[in-house]
């Protein structure tokens, strides 16, 4: 396995949930003071890497954390009633491995409900509620199952290896949404080093995007940048039974470009002059709308009297569940024009972008 392949696995299989970040947020940090000594974290826990002192200031920052879960009530019996953290479809949870993040360790458990042989008809139709859903750890009473550590209020996070596919390009790993944000951020950040750009350039990761766009408030406050693009990932149109309407971005076909979700839309200028710079460099794109999620964009542009923002995301297949698949041209695709827009975007061009000329 190559370095880069490596550093997915890690940070892939790294835990990360909503507001329990710490895990992640400490390998991030690892590996942002590898690549620079100037970095900077806000109170929530979202944290940048620093390149350049002078010029507008750029932040490529994308989420560290993952949908999970939470323990909220242990039952008599040892079963574990549960939270999400983050948006799930009940379809796909059930008979999952999971992770319960202990203080005394961590715990393997399944996720089981009602068995579908007792279920009516009508019943197995449904999506089951997460209310009815609970995580099974092999306790056989409450007390074993506190002896064992669980408290309420414990993360619960999926459990999938890291894997290359038969067709190496194709990456399957659990938290894509959004590791994939964080691995095209540390090599922006790596690449940038022998690059000289006319800016100060913060790269780095927000903590709790999956519950409310929430680190990117915080870190967008600390940081006041000029420029604001949100790394993250969208959704993959290329699978059966999507139709044209549903979605048409396909893994390997280039990153995405977010043109709508219900947070943001993209300041006009920013927009024209990310896809200017992407046939410039003959880089293949596609677009992203996304009338029903947001991204951290949708807080970095509302910063102080307003921030130019931009979602750059890569497809990925079955988000929010416990697997996705991404390919990996798309992330080198991704680097690629973020860098481009780097060395692109001085004072003069920044400037240009903000104001209101616009082409319409």
């Amino acid at each position: 396995m190559d370095h880069d392949l490596q550093l997915m696995k890690e940070l892939t299989e790294t835990a990360g949930p909503p507001g329990f970040e710490m895990r992640v947020h400490r390998f991030m940090k690892e590996r942002l003071s590898q690549i620079t000594p100037n970095t900077q974290e806000d109170n929530l826990g979202s944290i940048v890497g620093q390149h350049g002192d002078s010029g507008p200031k750029i932040l490529m920052a994308a989420h560290l954390d993952e949908v999970a879960f939470m323990v909220t009530h242990i039952t008599k019996d040892g079963f574990l009633r549960i939270q999400a953290l983050g948006g799930w479809w009940g379809h796909v949870m059930l008979a999952q491995r999971v992770k319960v993040l202990t203080r005394k360790g961590d715990l393997t458990g399944v996720i089981g409900s009602k068995a579908p042989h007792v279920l009516s008809i009508e019943e197995r139709k449904n999506v089951l509620d997460i209310s009815n859903m609970f995580v099974d750890i092999g306790a056989t009473s409450k007390e074993e199952a506190e002896s064992f550590g669980v408290v309420v209020g414990d993360p619960i996070v999926p459990i999938c290896p890291f894997e290359v596919l038969p067709n190496p390009k194709m990456l399957m790993a659990k938290a894509w949404d959004n590791r994939a944000g964080c691995y095209v951020t540390l090599k922006v950040l790596e690449q940038i080093q022998n690059e000289s750009h006319p800016n100060t350039v913060f790269c780095g990761a927000t903590v709790q995007e999956e519950v409310g766009l929430r680190g990117a408030v915080t870190l967008s406050h600390q940081i006041s940048p000029d420029i604001a693009f949100a790394l993250d990932v969208g959704v993959a149109g290329d699978t059966p039974g999507m139709s044209q309407k549903e979605g048409h971005s396909r893994l390997g076909g280039g990153p995405l470009l977010g043109f709508y979700d219900s947070s943001m839309i993209p300041h006009l200028n920013l927009r024209d002059f990310v896809i200017d710079t992407a046939k410039e460099h003959h880089i293949p794109y596609q677009t992203d709308i996304m009338p029903g999620g947001g991204t951290d964009a949708g807080k970095f542009h509302m910063t102080h009297n307003g921030v130019p923002s931009m979602v750059i995301s890569v497809p990925a297949r079955y988000i929010h569940s416990h697997v996705s698949i991404v390919s990996r041209d798309d992330l080198d695709l991704a680097v690629k024009l973020l860098v481009a827009l780097i060395k692109k975007l001085d004072e003069k061009t920044v400037k240009e972008i903000k104001g209101m000329d616009r082409r319409i």
